[in-house]
């Protein structure tokens, strides 16, 4: 079952790219091609979203407490992922692009496998896919945060004395 979900998309992405630059050239596929896919995926993704949040919903508005049990793990992961490698990046020098992105990876807990994997093996009515949806509520506000967080802060990148320990 997850095969479906996961490696038969990879496996296509793969199987696709090779044929369209192949018939294309790179700089096509770049400018046009992952351009359309992109906007593609993001209604898809948010297509996903709604139709799981629809099933959940009444879940959600009659349980709040299961929704906080659902959502403090989450909260926790989040803060302290950012709470240790921002400014790990920072102490070790690294220049603010490996820094946040490193961050917004490491904190992120990747809802659109999880919803994925959840849906997959236990069915768009069950408790893990209510914890998928439960997720994206209070991760995409974090990250946003977290891309202002990283907007402000940049300037102090990379530290000036890790700077000259690297020369």
């Amino acid at each position: 079952m997850v095969q479906e979900f996961i490696a038969l998309p990879v496996a296509a992405g793969a199987f696709s790219r090779r044929i369209i630059i192949t018939r294309k050239g790179e700089e096509w596929f770049k400018s046009v091609y992952t351009v359309a896919i992109g906007k593609i995926s993001i209604v898809a993704l948010l297509l996903t979203l709604i139709v799981l949040f629809s099933f959940a919903g009444q879940t959600i508005l009659n349980d709040p407490l299961l929704v906080g049990y659902i959502a403090i793990p989450n909260l926790l992961h989040y803060a302290t992922m950012i709470a240790w490698t921002y400014p790990l990046g920072y102490f070790l020098g690294w220049k603010y692009e490996t820094a946040i992105d490193t961050t917004l990876i490491g904190s992120s807990s990747h809802f659109e496998v999880a919803i994925a994997v959840a849906v997959t093996l236990y069915g768009i009515g069950s408790g893990a896919a209510l914890a998928t949806v439960i997720g994206p509520l209070f991760e995409v506000p974090l990250m946003l945060s977290l891309v202002w967080l990283g907007l402000r802060t940049r300037k102090y990148f990379p530290r000036k004395k890790a700077k000259q320990l690297q020369n």
